[in-house]
């Protein structure tokens, strides 16, 4: 070891600071949750499990739409037409508006930006 070497690990090891890493199995489920009472962390537990598994089923569905619109894009494209359809994206846009009001428009931007563009 050079100087230079030992001198930067020594100016890393005077610098590093310990911290204390709780085991999960040490936290509360209130702590983990955020809530106040057992029965509140209970509660939001199992919703939180329920979030997780409509979460996993919407983004099968959006893994779905992207193949569903790559069959699209690529007869359009064999047909001579264009990749994508503006007009059909403000459809969709709409929906998700109509549907969700203005964060809608945000996530249906999100998904059309996810399924272009994939051939």
């Amino acid at each position: 070891m050079n100087a230079a070497t030992a001198t930067a690990t020594a100016t890393v090891s005077a610098t590093a600071t310990v911290s204390t890493v709780t085991p999960a199995s040490a936290v509360t489920p209130a702590e983990r949750t955020g809530a106040r009472t057992d029965e509140a962390a209970a509660l939001i537990g199992d919703a939180r499990e329920r979030i997780d598994a409509l979460d996993d089923r919407i983004i099968g569905l959006i893994q779905e739409r992207m193949a569903v619109s790559a069959v699209i894009q690529e007869a359009r494209i064999s047909s001579g037409g264009r990749r994508v359809n503006l007009a059909r994206e403000m459809e969709v846009l709409g929906h998700y508006r109509d549907a969700l009001g203005k964060p809608g428009t945000a996530l249906a931007m999100t998904m059309l930006e996810l399924c272009r563009g994939r051939i």
